[in-house]
């Protein structure tokens, strides 16, 4: 059954190229937002706290702060209204999910820069 419903979604899910990205990156998300009959673009730049399932469940976490308010945001791979994304920095961590970033302020928050 389930390589039945693996295979359904690998015929029949529209795949999008994106980047590869991963937890510790900062990275920009352009995705559409429909306002009645208009659609505008809108972009969500942020770390990426985590990336979570696979195939056509697949979802990543964005975390950023506004002002003295930290946002965070949650992106399914494969939704039809995300246009693009743009890897920012690629970040040095030892996780793949960093929510201990969620308690860290001022210098303590900031992530190390991979260096090639």
């Amino acid at each position: 059954m389930t390589d039945l419903v693996k295979f359904v979604q690998d015929e029949f899910v529209t795949k999008k190229d994106f980047p590869e990205f991963s937890a510790g990156d900062t990275i920009t998300v352009y995705y559409e937002i429909k306002e009645g009959n208009k659609t505008r673009t809108q972009f969500f730049r942020g770390v990426v706290i985590q990336r979570r399932g696979s195939g056509a469940t697949e979802t990543f976490t964005i975390r950023k702060m506004s002002g003295t308010v930290g946002v965070e945001r949650i992106f399914p791979v494969n939704l039809p209204a995300l246009q693009k994304i743009e890897v920012n920095k690629r970040g040095k961590v030892r996780r793949a999910r960093i929510f201990y970033f969620r308690e860290l302020t001022g210098k303590k928050a900031r992530i190390k820069e991979k260096r090639n």
